[in-house]
């Protein structure tokens, strides 16, 4: 008789384990809190606008990939996309723009004419970026083995400097105001960021590697999980677990919220770690590690602590999908001071938003705390949610003039937000607090076990340290591989 796993959580790492458990003849149920499918893979609709709230850049969309390989498996490959043709723009108070275009051809003439007299940097950044093209680096680093990392060493070790210089420290070799200001922010407003990050995600967007997937975040989990239910899975959403059930060290099922008990021979947690551990585990399993990881964080500002989402009665479709806008002078918003707001524009895609009209996220840093503290007052903690929607609209008009008159719909989700809908402990960026190299995250088996419970496994964000989606993708993968290894069976997958 096949054996029988309970995942907790439909994120990419649940459904992930889910398919490839069924693909390996494990009988497997998904207890889902939510209504949808995807976790923090998410999107929703607000009179005919779709904000979406994790998609920046998909990787693995490039046939030649190894990455799409995975995604093939799962059942989200291929699909409609549409590739844009910057990895980021960044706009000065007085209007002028850098564009970082994925074509190099197309980057160093545009550098060049913005900035001649920085030419040495720019051609050391197009330079940097080049070997990156030549080599599928995330598909090898996360599927190669051994032989795919021996094959790396060549661009490893050529690309030393690139692993030790910062965002920030290269911006230093310009002397263009703009791009000395703008390049400490192309990842995602990480100045400390390793440029090595920078050089290989840009060199995926040269290799059509990153798309936007049409329809957003939840078309992209949906089509997951009707793969998932196609191999013979079930997915039981609004069913929040409560307890994760244990016998003599062994898990052995899970207790919903409404009472109810689900027994199964293993059990895979694609939830939030510290409430797995903290809660569903009743805190019995925290070695000196977990504790630690556990613990909480003193400093807890972070970045994508609050998003403000606009539709906008305006045509976007001739803006770049990512927008850094440069200020003139700092700002306080969400308790946290910025020279800069950071957005997405979807303009690229018809589905997010009525004909002619447009969607803006800006995505701001804020703290856990400050939410929590406001969240005492109801009224004081939505009235704060508007002030900042009227903070950020007003400082869009430097660069889109009359948009206040043109927001047609508005959302700010909080940390708190994700943390009453998605179940994340302290909100969206609900990683381990440890430290993790990105090698060890995509090749290694951290965090994907418990030391003293048999029979149980980590999915997703807990067991990677990584946001991108293909990361928490794989350690479902990875989970099931681990339990086919242990009981001595042949993993297999389509692909």
């Amino acid at each position: 008789m096949a054996k029988s796993i309970i995942i907790i959580g439909a994120g990419m790492g649940g459904m992930a384990a889910g398919i490839y458990g069924q693909m390996n003849g494990y009988q497997t149920s998904i207890f889902e809190a939510h209504y949808q499918p995807g976790g923090q893979c998410a999107s929703w609709k607000r009179k005919g606008y779709t904000f979406d709230v994790c998609i920046h850049h998909l990787m693995g969309c490039s046939p030649a990939s190894r990455i799409n390989a995975l995604w093939r498996e799962l059942g989200v490959m291929p699909r409609e996309l549409v590739y844009p043709q910057e990895c980021v723009s960044a706009v000065s108070p007085e209007g002028k723009r850098f564009i970082d275009y994925y074509d190099l051809e197309l980057l160093e003439e545009h550098l060049l004419q913005l900035a001649p007299e920085d030419k040495p940097a720019v051609q050391a950044y197009v330079n940097a970026i080049k070997p990156f093209t030549r080599k599928d680096l995330m598909g090898e680093m996360t599927f190669g083995g051994p032989g795919g990392m021996l094959g790396l060493a060549p661009l490893v070790m050529k690309s030393l400097p690139w692993f030790k210089t910062d965002m920030a420290g290269f911006a230093q070799r310009f002397t263009n105001p703009l791009l000395r200001q703008a390049f400490p922010l192309l990842e995602y407003s990480m100045p400390h960021m390793p440029m090595v990050m920078h050089l290989a995600k840009h060199a995926c967007g040269y290799n059509r590697d990153i798309a936007w997937p049409v329809g957003a975040g939840a078309e992209f989990a949906r089509s997951m999980a009707a793969h998932y239910e196609s191999l013979g899975g079930t997915v039981h959403y609004r069913s929040k677990v409560a307890r994760i059930l244990v016998r003599d060290d062994k898990a052995v099922g899970v207790r919903l919220e409404d009472g109810s008990e689900a027994y199964a021979d293993i059990v895979i947690s694609d939830a939030d770690g510290r409430k797995t551990l903290l809660e569903l585990l009743d805190g019995k399993y925290l070695s000196g590690k977990l504790r630690e990881y556990t613990a909480e964080n003193p400093d807890d500002e972070t970045n994508w602590a609050v998003h403000v989402f606009l539709g906008v009665d305006r045509d976007l479709s001739q803006e770049p999908s990512s927008l850094i806008m440069l200020l003139d002078q700092p700002v306080t918003i969400a308790g946290h001071e910025t020279r800069h707001l950071e957005m997405q524009m979807y303009g690229m895609d018809p589905t997010m938003a009525p004909p002619g009209k447009g969607v803006i996220k800006v995505e701001l840093f804020s703290r856990y705390s400050y939410w929590q503290k406001l969240a005492a007052d109801r009224p004081a903690y939505e009235e704060e949610k508007q002030r900042i929607a009227g903070q950020v609209i007003a400082l869009l008009e430097n660069n889109f003039p009359g948009i206040g008159g043109q927001t047609e719909e508005t959302d700010v989700p909080t940390l708190l937000t994700w943390e009453r809908f998605m179940g994340g402990a302290r909100g969206f960026a609900n990683y381990p607090n440890k430290k993790m190299s990105v090698a060890g995250s995509l090749m290694g088996n951290n965090g994907m076990t418990v030391p003293g419970l048999d029979n149980f496994y980590f999915a997703g964000v807990w067991a990677t340290s990584a946001g991108a989606l293909f990361v928490n993708a794989l350690s479902g993968k990875k989970a099931v591989k681990a339990l086919c290894g242990k009981e001595g069976k042949k993993f297999t997958g389509h692909i």
